[in-house]
């Protein structure tokens, strides 16, 4: 049946259209049945025979291009043939491998430091391969399944739809699920083991609401021409590349596949040098080769721990792709807040007593300390039944963090109220007549091409939104109640209203940056005012709904405004997003327990990693900020005047987007709308501690991509630029599987041996003290 699908959505000329269909979040643009199947029709013979078009029609089309920013009209087709197939045979067997391999890598990426995320070019360029492949070797052949329903095993060429549909289950198996917070925080530090099944319904229940949280931001985010999602771009032209569809030559498309595949290989095999036999090549601390003994010097210049002055870096996982899809302006944004925080602010904190007066703590880490400087013993907070022990508290007294996890909580708190001021402010009109349009259930009003080529599909019924997110909320009441996840059901409701509130302002902001907002911090201080006083595992329960889940709703829109360049059906963009999560999800559970069973001592702090990478941080920030906020509670927290300042986070928040938006009205040629606050201040909330080496590195190279290449060599970057860094971060998620499986998933871990370039006291060369 599903195998079919396309049979049933992709022939537009059987369908039924209703503009007013009640199940349709948006429904069709104001163009008649009659009317949009002639004109589909006569798009398909645009290339072929221009002057089949009747009079005033090629205007129409062409009129609806140039509704379209310049830079879709470049890297984006503006035709379609609906009759592609979609959901076959070939689709369910190479979205299950590349689904499996993707969740595999991710996850494994998740315990550590810095790494490229699970290249979805690498599954375009190889499922285009063995896609070709079953199409010439597949017989012609018709399979019943025990007489339910019948497919083909091989419906004719491989598709392009079928090639997005492989890469988009791919991704969304890849994209690492959001139980994997609870579940190993509760083995890392707890030592508690979660039953299999429950940690998988988890896993499943929490990516998928935030998969119905995608139909808040659908009407709002996907179908307006202006939001270009600059990632989804990004793979949209690789499409084009791949299969010759871009409009270059055959020789052009061959040279393009010939330089995406050296730089994969340089690439894959650069990567075993920074990351395991010359990891000095992963930190070049400049400053340290003239003054290797001196204390101050390697604070400043080291990467690992320090500020990373004049650092540079040869390894590719701290730089990634990110600087050849983030837009100019929002790079320099974040380097500002890079240099802001750990340039200037650090070394005030350093060598000044501004923030920790009185206590001797650390300037960089994420550890949690007590007064006089020793690790807190945060598990003696709680009991067995996660009851907080208010005695033992007394008798350890407050909580204390690092000067960088300090501020980081203050910007934190301005980020997500700038985020909704930010969205007030510049897009409310907008965001107003949107929401008018859906209350009156009319259609959207966007009439350009690609809308246009859309409407001949069916949407996605919002009943299969709320069926999703209905039977998702039962089960995380079930766990909640059944399982030890100590959060109070009650304060489970309140954090899907908060997560739904923040699915359309963060996604905005994605839409047109490529930047993801973090919103954990304001999360948490909400748990910790509704429910103070519990195990830290219910906060980050809570915050998973509350500020994970709507980010979930945002790699989910960014797959279906793929769909929507590559003109795909929603449904069957929809069934493969599903498909890669019910396929991705035990691969992650499996990895999180070979993960922590053989790099536990790294990540529980018992060890100390001498690259940084298998820091756990993410599990530990995690953890940190339950026990802030969940455990001792706000109330308690800001008793110290040691936190008495953050509160003010909330008033720059608040202040900074209207300071920027009077300056935008009264010059609006100054590009003060690229002033983009919410973008900065999360820059700022970003741990910096244990790697600082990429940054500067980042910074040159998103200047050489992204403004000099961009602005003067133009058709050099079209070809070329997402191609590299699609090849790069492909040779580096597989370089780093290869060095995890070969020499460190066993037991008995094989450990490169001490060389000049692998110094076991520091890899940098660096031997003075940060501290």
């Amino acid at each position: 049946m599903l195998i079919e699908m396309q049979s049933k959505e992709s022939v537009h000329n059987q369908q039924t259209f209703e503009v007013e269909n009640e199940n349709t979040i948006v429904s069709a643009p104001p163009f008649s049945l009659e009317r949009k199947e002639v004109l589909l029709e006569e798009l398909k013979r645009i290339d072929t025979d221009p002057g089949s078009l009747e009079e005033g029609e090629e205007e129409e089309i062409e009129e609806s291009i140039r509704l379209l920013p310049k830079i879709v009209r470049e890297l984006v087709s503006m035709d379609d043939d609906p009759t592609l197939p979609t959901i076959t045979f070939r689709y369910f067997v190479l979205s299950t491998i590349f689904a499996a391999m993707g969740a595999l890598i991710s996850q494994i990426s998740w315990f550590r430091t810095t790494s490229a995320s699970y290249s979805t070019f690498f599954v375009q360029i190889v499922s285009y391969w063995l896609g070709s492949l079953m199409a010439r070797t597949l017989p012609v052949k018709d399979v019943s399944f025990f007489g339910l329903f019948k497919f083909s095993l091989n419906p004719g060429p491989f598709s392009i739809k079928e090639h997005v549909l492989i890469t988009l289950a791919a991704s969304a198996g890849a994209s690492m699920n959001l139980g994997e917070i609870v579940v190993s925080v509760k083995d890392i530090f707890y030592e508690e083991q979660m039953n299999p099944l429950a940690a998988l319904f988890l896993m499943w229940a929490t990516i998928w609401t935030g998969y119905s949280f995608a139909a808040i931001g659908r009407s709002f985010l996907l179908y307006d021409p202006d939001l270009i999602w600059p990632t989804a771009l990004m793979q949209s032209a690789m499409y084009r590349t791949l299969r010759g569809e871009g409009g270059q030559t055959l020789d052009v498309s061959r040279k393009q596949i010939r330089i995406f595949w050296f730089v994969l290989t340089g690439v894959f095999f650069w990567t075993f040098l920074p990351e395991y036999i010359f990891p000095f090549t992963s930190s070049l601390a400049v400053l340290c080769w003239f003054a290797p003994h001196n204390d101050t010097v390697k604070f400043i210049s080291s990467g690992l721990g320090g500020m990373g002055f004049l650092n540079f870096t040869l390894n590719w996982s701290n730089i990634t792709s990110n600087i050849m899809v983030s837009p100019w302006w929002t790079q320099v944004i974040s380097f500002t807040a890079f240099v802001l925080s750990v340039w200037i602010l650090i070394p005030i904190a350093k060598f000044t007593t501004v923030w920790h007066r009185g206590h001797p703590l650390p300037i960089m880490t994420n550890l949690l300390f007590t007064a006089n400087g020793t690790r807190y013993p945060f598990v003696e907070l709680t009991d067995k039944k996660g009851q907080f022990q208010q005695e033992t508290f007394d008798r350890l007294g407050n909580v204390y963090m690092s000067t960088s996890s300090l501020w980081a909580m203050f910007f934190g708190y301005a980020t997500f109220i700038s985020a909704f001021m930010q969205i007030f402010l510049f897009n409310r009109k907008k965001i107003w007549t949107t929401f008018k349009n859906l209350w009156q259930r009319k259609q959207h009003s966007f009439k350009d091409r690609l809308n246009v080529l859309m409407s001949a599909y069916e949407e996605v019924p919002l009943w299969w939104y709320m069926a999703l997110f209905v039977c998702c909320s039962v089960t995380m009441l079930i766990l909640i109640q059944t399982q030890d996840l100590y959060l109070p059901w009650w304060t489970y409701v309140v954090g899907v209203i908060l997560g739904g509130m923040s699915v359309v302002p963060m996604g905005l902001i994605y839409a047109i940056s490529a930047f993801h907002i973090s919103t954990g911090t304001w999360n948490e201080l909400i748990y910790g005012y509704m429910a103070a006083g519990t195990h830290p595992v219910g906060s980050l329960v809570y915050r998973v709904v509350a500020g994970q889940c709507w980010y979930r709703a945002q790699s989910i829109l960014l797959d279906q405004k793929i769909g929507h360049y590559m003109k795909i059906s929603p449904r069957a963009t929809f069934f493969s997003q599903l498909w890669g999560t019910l396929i991705g999800v035990p691969i992650n559970y499996a990895v999180i327990r070979w993960v922590i069973d053989t790099k536990r001592p790294y990540l529980d702090g018992t060890k100390k990693d001498p690259l940084g990478q298998w820091s756990g941080q993410a599990p530990r920030m995690f953890l940190n900020q339950g026990i802030q906020y969940g455990t001792v509670g706000p109330t308690r927290l800001f008793q110290d005047t040691i936190y008495s300042p953050l509160r003010w986070g909330f008033l720059l928040g608040v202040t900074a987007p209207i300071l920027i938006y009077i300056l935008h009205k009264q010059f609006p040629r100054a590009n003060f709308h690229l002033w983009h606050s919410t973008i900065f201040f999360s820059s700022m909330e970003s741990f910096h501690g244990n790697v600082s080496t990429g940054p500067l590195s980042s910074f040159i190279g998103g200047f050489v991509c992204m403004f000099y290449v961009f602005r003067y060599k133009h058709e050099f970057w079209v070809k070329y630029n997402y191609l590299v860094g699609a090849a790069a971060d492909t040779g580096l998620s597989l370089a780093i599987l290869a060095i995890f499986v070969i020499f460190g998933s066993s037991s008995s871990v094989i450990q490169m041996p001490e060389w000049w370039g692998n110094d076991g006291k520091s890899v940098e060369r660096c031997y003075g003290s940060p501290k």
